[in-house]
Formats: C-alpha cells, sequence, structure tokens
C-alpha cells in the first residue's frame, strides 16, 4: 500500500539513494558557529519558562530623586516604570502626595481652553486646610481658637480685595430700644472699628491700646473716636496693624498659662472673662466679616460647627441678664415667679437648628436662676446662623422666629433681649 508521502515501494532501492522524491528538501549543512547559534537558540526555546533568567529589579530611588520627579509626572512625561515608581511612593509620603495633587491642579490650568479665573474660595480651604493639618509649635488655647480662626478668614478675604474696595461704603446695624439703628462706613473703616475694640483685650493683657492711654473704654465710643481721628479716611493701611494685634492677641494667651483665661475685660459698662470677651470678638469678626464680604461681592461662610455652637452659648448665658436690663427699662414684662440664686426657675426652651445646634433653657424672671426643662413654658426654634444675625441685630426679632410654642409674652421678650445685644 502506498502512503501520499512515500511515491512508491522502498523494495530495491539503493539506500545512498537521495530522498527527493519525498518532495522535502535536504538543508545545506551550516557553518559550525552558525550550527552552535541555532543549537542554542533551540535549547532557550525549550527551556522552561521558570528556568529562564528573570530581568534584573529596577533600583529603588530615593525619596529625593521621586520628589524631583513629581513635575514630570504631573505633565505625564515620565517613563513607565518612573510612572509606577513614584505612584508607589505617592502611597506612602503624605508630603509627596499633596505636592502631586498641586501640580495636577496646575496643569489642568495650563489647558489652552481652561477658565483661568481661580476659585473664588480657594485661598480659604487652602488657609483652612493648612491650619488643620500642621498644628501649631506652641499650641492655641481651646478657648481661643475661634478668634484665632475668624480673624484667619478675615485676613484672607482681605488680601484677596483691591485697593478700591477698601472704600466700598458698608452699613453697620444694630438694634437699640426697640427698632433698627444702622451707621455707615467703608471696608476700612470696620476694621478700624474691630481692631479699636479689640483693643480692650489688648490692653486687659498689659499691651498697647492702638488708641493710647487716653482712649475710652465704652466700644462705640472708641470706634467714634477713632473714625474722627481718621483724616483723611482709612485706607488699606488698617489692614497690617489689625492683623498685627490680632496675631499678637492670640501669641499673648498662648503663652500666658491657663489662668488668664479668667482675666477681666472691661466693656465700660460691663465685663467678661478673657475666654468670653475672645469668642465675642470673634463673633464680632465674622459678623463684619460678613458686612465687608457682601459689600464686595465676595463668598463668606459661617463659623465651623463647633464654634458657631460656642457663640450660641456665649449669648445664651448672656441673654437673661439682658432680658433684666429690658425690664428694668420698662421694655419687658415683670418677673412672674423668683427663685432664689442658683434654683431652677421659669425657663424658654430656645432649640437650635442646624450647625451648632442644640437645647438650650434660657432662665425668664431673675439672671441668677437656672434654666429648667421641667420648668420651661415657650419654646422657640431657630436656625443657628439665623439666631446669631438676630444677637447681631441683623435680623428683626419679628421675622426671627421659625418656629414658636407656649408664652407669648415670654417669647417676645427673649427675641427683643437677643436683638438688644447687638451693638456698633
Amino acid at each position: 500500500m502506498t502512503g501520499p508521502l512515500d511515491g512508491g515501494s522502498r523494495e530495491g532501492r539503493d539506500p545512498d539513494e537521495p530522498t527527493a522524491f519525498l518532495h522535502i528538501p535536504v538543508p545545506r549543512t551550516p557553518p559550525d558557529d552558525v550550527t552552535e547559534q541555532g543549537r542554542s537558540g533551540a535549547q532557550e526555546q525549550r527551556r522552561a519558562p521558570e528556568a529562564r533568567e528573570a530581568p534584573p529589579a529596577a533600583e529603588p530611588l530615593s525619596h529625593k530623586v521621586l520628589m524631583s520627579l513629581l513635575g514630570a509626572w504631573a505633565l505625564s512625561a515620565c517613563s513607565a516604570e518612573e510612572t509606577a515608581l513614584v505612584e508607589a511612593h505617592l502611597t506612602e509620603c503624605a508630603p509627596c502626595a499633596d505636592e502631586a495633587l498641586r501640580l495636577r491642579d496646575a496643569v489642568g490650568l495650563l489647558h489652552a481652553d481652561g477658565n483661568l479665573d481661580l476659585d473664588p474660595l480657594l485661598r480659604s480651604r487652602v488657609l483652612e486646610n493648612a491650619l488643620g493639618r500642621r498644628p501649631a509649635r506652641v499650641p492655641v488655647p481651646g478657648w481661643a481658637a475661634p478668634y484665632d480662626a475668624e480673624t484667619a478668614r478675615l485676613d484672607a478675604l482681605l488680601r484677596d480685595i483691591g485697593d478700591a474696595e477698601w472704600h466700598a461704603p458698608v452699613r453697620l446695624k444694630w438694634y437699640e430700644d426697640e427698632g433698627t439703628v444702622s451707621r455707615r462706613t467703608t471696608v476700612a473703616g470696620v476694621i478700624g472699628h474691630l481692631m479699636t475694640v479689640d483693643g480692650l483685650v489688648a490692653t486687659s493683657l498689659g499691651l498697647d491700646d492702638p488708641l493710647g492711654s487716653d482712649a475710652p473704654a465704652h466700644p462705640t465710643e472708641r470706634t467714634e473716636s477713632f473714625w474722627r481721628a481718621a483724616k483723611p479716611p482709612p485706607t488699606r493701611t488698617v489692614h497690617g496693624p489689625w492683623r498685627e494685634q490680632s496675631h499678637t492677641l492670640i501669641r499673648t494667651v498662648s503663652f500666658a498659662g491657663r489662668g488668664v483665661a479668667e482675666l477681666s475685660v472691661s466693656y465700660g459698662f460691663f465685663a467678661l472673662p478673657l475666654r468670653d470677651a475672645l469668642l465675642d470678638r470673634a463673633f464680632e469678626c465674622w459678623v463684619h466679616g460678613t458686612d465687608i464680604a457682601d459689600a464686595v461681592d465676595y463668598p463668606y461662610k459661617p463659623p465651623s460647627g463647633g464654634h458657631l455652637r460656642e457663640m450660641i452659648d456665649l449669648a445664651t448665658r448672656l441673654l437673661p441678664a439682658a432680658l433684666a436690663i429690658r425690664r428694668r427699662s420698662g421694655l419687658a414684662g415683670p418677673a412672674r415667679e423668683l427663685v432664689t440664686a442658683g434654683a431652677p426657675g421659669r425657663s424658654l426652651r430656645l432649640e437650635i437648628e442646624g450647625a451648632g445646634g442644640g437645647d438650650w433653657f434660657i432662665a425668664l424672671d431673675s439672671p441668677a436662676a437656672v434654666g429648667s426643662r421641667e420648668r420651661s413654658v415657650a419654646h422657640v426654634a431657630l436656625d443657628g446662623v439665623e439666631f446669631c444675625q438676630l444677637v447681631a441685630g441683623r435680623v428683626s426679632p419679628e421675622d426671627a422666629a421659625a418656629g414658636q410654642e407656649g408664652d407669648r409674652e415670654a417669647i417676645r421678650d427673649v427675641l427683643y433681649a437677643a436683638a438688644t445685644m447687638s451693638r456698633l
């Protein structure tokens, strides 16, 4: 039987006869060196994959070298090997990760069709993150943190505005007796006002008074004195002295120790412990920062929830005394149930909603009484920012309450007392 490649029977064939009839070419014998090369190649191909030698591993790069590659990485100009090394490093090194993100954002601004106008909130976000992630060598006392934060936020706003905007008109408003009072000034005039009233805190710490040794003690008189003496009207040059004073206050209380928190700060007609005085100044800084931001069309957010809660708490602690002052002037209803000092008395429940929220109980009949849930006769619900606007004189008592329940006279008296806590 004949196979397809046999070409016929092999019987009687000369064993030395060539095999060309199989139609398979007979290769020539290659030179010795080529033969050896071929053998070695064949042997390499037959070798199992795991037996082959692995390429040498890349040498690890130092932190300094990897940091120098961040710019090229952000521009996608690194080799694949360098990219892998850089990205592995970014998972372990927080400073380099922050720098890499910053460079990537900067590269995004280089796009030809992109909008090069920076986000107006960028500065405040960067400042907030920086203050939150890098603690100071000398920590600021917790009770001074709201003042530190609010002066820093206002400083960031002031650095962003132009020379002309320092003369933008600002109308300051507060509540007296039964109505709103206002006074017109400028952005620079507002900063002068903050600086002169902060001077009361400075003098209590033994620091220089920005108005000199003969300055009045009442906040309004101090401001009026500054405005009268500012000829020509104040300009952006007031920014530096105000910021230096706020820095000095923060440094002084940070180094002073624990006892300084209870040091008395006189406002002329009342006094506050230093911890409450700085919280009051933080509140004023936020309120007037908002006034300035509105005047120059700048976005400005409320304080953080924790700081806002501290400001609300201070206002609620001062409310019974403010209510007593209105009662002595005949502007509030008479006390109904006098109790001994420290005893629970008839109260109003103030429910604050939103950031910094919670429940506070305001004693109605005596500043020395203690607010009590069990003795609550009225309930008022307010948003936290709206309550602060009421205390600052920016919202009228009639427009403030979101929800009211219970004794109407008590509700009216407390809302009006909160409004009259405002001042220039």
